[in-house]
């Protein structure tokens, strides 16, 4: 068997570029549990709460129950379900999962394979994050999961699309003029740009190609905002802010709520701006909530800056 080949081929429901990551997710979280136990079981009940964590944090905007991957990863012979009356799922009805004593675990299969060669997880488990997941997500994803993985922050090769463009990076910093598109940071260490990345906006794992009108030159702390919904953009290229985020310090003010309705800075004249199609794929499956309106108080009862680059408000 190859499981690579196999686990990259999960059934998923898609459409349009909809992200459903809830297979992918199940299974990050059961390797990791594999990882302390190989042996034992993830009995639903025991294990609903982290998995609706996981679906809320790393899933799409719209709300899901672990019930449904917990059940229909079986058919995919990576998983199997146990109840109190036997072998099999219940179904997808959460009451059911509870009441049965439904359990899951890896597949006999699977398990043994891991056995044999510790690696393969490690393969595994880098798989789903490069087809499923931005980097700058991977390792707050396997901690999350409670995989143990120093390398999953790092950046490379995808078994299912080859490698990444190497001078995306440098062609979007470019374009940008080296400084943040959200808040203007401009960094150096010597000559050398130090914070500063280039963020696709529509995920490389959904399609997102290298190119600069899908790219963003955003520092480090806008570029994982943005890849976890906080930030997005809008129309007239303004900041969205979501409405869920909530921060009480003065830098979470300064930094966060008073981007909202900001131009972004950049391109450079005559560059590539954003193409719509990408800032519409992050908006409907990335973006967390409604977005915040420029001088909506806050959660301390102050009022966002609502201003824009140039320091002048915006209406």
């Amino acid at each position: 068997m190859d499981w690579l080949a196999h686990i990259g081929g999960l059934r998923q429901w898609a459409r349009g570029g909809v992200r459903a990551p809830h297979k992918p997710l199940l299974l990050l979280y059961a390797l990791g549990r594999f990882q302390q136990d190989a042996e034992g079981g993830l009995r639903y009940t025991a294990v609903e709460g982290d998995l609706q964590r996981l679906l809320t944090e790393y899933g799409p905007p719209n709300r899901t129950t672990p019930a449904y991957p917990f059940h229909h990863l079986a058919t995919d012979g990576v998983w199997e379900v146990r109840t109190d009356r036997g072998t099999g799922s219940p179904g997808t009805g959460v009451r059911d999962l509870r009441e049965s004593g439904a359990t899951g675990r890896l597949a006999p299969d699977l398990r043994a394979a891991l056995r044999r060669d510790p690696q393969l997880l490690v393969r595994i488990v880098r798989l789903l994050l490069d087809l499923h997941f931005p980097p700058s997500l991977h390792g707050e994803l396997c901690e999350a999961a409670g995989l143990e993985l120093e390398w999953a922050r790092s950046e490379g090769f995808s078994a299912a699309r080859g490698r990444r463009d190497p001078r995306m990076r440098e062609l979007v910093l470019t374009a940008y003029e080296y400084r943040c598109a959200f808040c203007g940071y401009d960094g150096r260490l010597g000559a050398v740009p130090v914070g500063l990345e280039a963020a696709h906006v529509r995920w490389w794992a959904f399609g997102g190609p290298d190119v600069i009108e899908n790219g963003l030159c955003l520092c480090s702390l806008h570029h994982k905002l943005f890849d976890r919904g906080v930030l997005g953009i809008g129309d007239g290229r303004r900041v969205l802010v979501s409405q869920r985020f909530a921060g009480h310090s003065p830098a979470a003010r300064d930094q966060v709520t008073a981007l909202a309705g900001r131009r972004l800075l950049g391109p450079r004249p005559g560059g590539r701006p954003v193409a719509d199609v990408h800032r519409d794929w992050h908006t409907r499956q990335v973006f967390r909530g409604e977005p915040r309106l420029p001088g909506q108080r806050t959660d301390n009862g102050t009022a966002d800056s609502g201003t824009a680059d140039n320091g002048t408000r915006v209406s």
